[in-house]
């Protein structure tokens, strides 16, 4: 098995740019007969617009992602007995190590520091496999945690993809997206994915807890609710004032007649 680790090592730069053509963007070939590929050689990542901390958060997040998903798939090849496992492992570790070069770039274009060692979390992962027995149980725990990961990390992406102004980020998040994509279609072919386990999607029912500013439609219907309310509170406080300046001047003249039936008794 070690054999085996040491000769996809050794050929591992050549299978990475196979495997990196399958799914760069750009490329004319189709994921599947009529599903496109985005176009990614139009954008060129020059490095203009504004960095916000989500856009430097991501781009350490793709950092982090390679440094606990390449040994973990290394040890998919050296602890799985399962054909199918091992190649999921080894496909993951090499495209992880494109993606890896690609946020390196990044980083530097935008002058991030990256981390050199997994988060706590990943070290426990890490942890986890390695005390794993041989075959199934490893089996279970490396899909389970690297199925767990991506789906937290996908929509985080998609996010700054959406909203990033500045257009290396947005290059390199359309980038991981779509390894991304490939690794959770690979770690579900295993057969291994629990869905039920998965986190549910919330409820489209519910209210949205979306801003204002991002939720045109509550901010109209607030909005237009707001007016009638405001001017039925203004006329309530000045009918209450009213009574009030109408009773102050009504006992005001009440004193004042008193006193002067006061002073002409006297």
């Amino acid at each position: 098995m070690r054999g085996a680790l040491w000769w996809g090592r050794l050929v591992g730069p050549a299978l990475a740019a196979v495997a990196v053509l399958l799914i760069e963007p750009g490329t004319a070939a189709l994921a599947e007969p009529g599903v496109p590929v985005p176009p990614g050689e139009l954008q060129d990542g020059r490095n203009t617009g504004k960095v916000s901390a989500a856009d430097r958060d991501l781009v350490v997040k793709v950092r982090l992602a390679g440094l606990w998903e390449i040994p973990a798939g290394d040890m998919a090849q050296e602890k799985s007995d399962d054909p199918r496992i091992r190649e999921i492992g080894r496909t993951i570790t090499l495209q992880h190590e494109k993606l890896d070069e690609l946020a390196r770039a990044a980083a530097k274009k935008l002058k991030i520091k990256l981390p050199n060692k997994p988060n706590a979390d990943q070290q426990g992962w890490l942890a986890e496999m390695r005390d794993a027995a041989d075959g199934e149980e490893f089996d279970r725990i490396y899909i389970d945690r690297l199925r767990a990961a991506h789906g937290k990390i996908f929509p985080a992406i998609a996010t700054i993809r959406t909203s990033t102004r500045n257009d290396a980020v947005r290059k390199l998040a359309q980038q991981a997206n779509q390894f991304v994509m490939t690794h959770l279609t690979l770690l579900e072919s295993s057969g291994l994915v629990d869905y039920a386990a998965l986190p549910a999607a919330p409820d489209p029912s519910a209210p949205s807890k979306a801003p204002a500013a991002l939720n045109p439609v509550a901010q109209t219907q607030r909005s237009s609710l707001s007016v009638p309310l405001m001017a039925a509170v203004l006329a309530g406080v000045l009918a209450i004032s009213f009574l009030l300046i109408r009773r102050d001047v009504k006992g005001r003249r009440q004193t004042s007649r008193a006193r002067r039936s006061y002073h002409y008794d006297r």
